[in-house]
């Protein structure tokens, strides 16, 4: 089960400032383990941003992305109680997701 995406953010002038951190291992498939095996690749390669259900930012990643990434971006015309949620789906199928209602 993957761990939830961490969120912060603040809202100064209209404008919320949001940054995350998404857990994840973000191998590429090139990679050797101890005995010379390798590592099957195993990255985000969809991250969704929505605020009050209405999806304002999508990112296709791959697996150039480093371990646990850690994503910041602006939203424009945020006011306080609006809800960011960010989600993300791997190569694998796995998912995870976390939300900040913004005060």
């Amino acid at each position: 089960m993957p761990k939830p995406v961490k969120i912060k953010g603040r809202i100064k002038a209209g404008v919320a400032s949001i940054k995350s951190l998404m857990p994840h291992p973000m191998t590429t498939g090139t990679q050797r383990d101890a005995e010379g095996n390798l590592i099957p690749a195993h990255y985000i390669k969809d991250v969704t941003c929505k605020k009050n259900d209405d999806v304002i930012l999508t990112a296709n990643w791959g697996p150039s992305v480093s371990k646990d990434p850690f994503f910041a971006f602006k939203v424009k015309d945020a006011v306080a109680g609006d809800v960011i949620e960010i989600s993300w789906v791997d190569n694998l199928g796995e998912t995870s997701s976390g939300s900040l209602t913004l005060k």
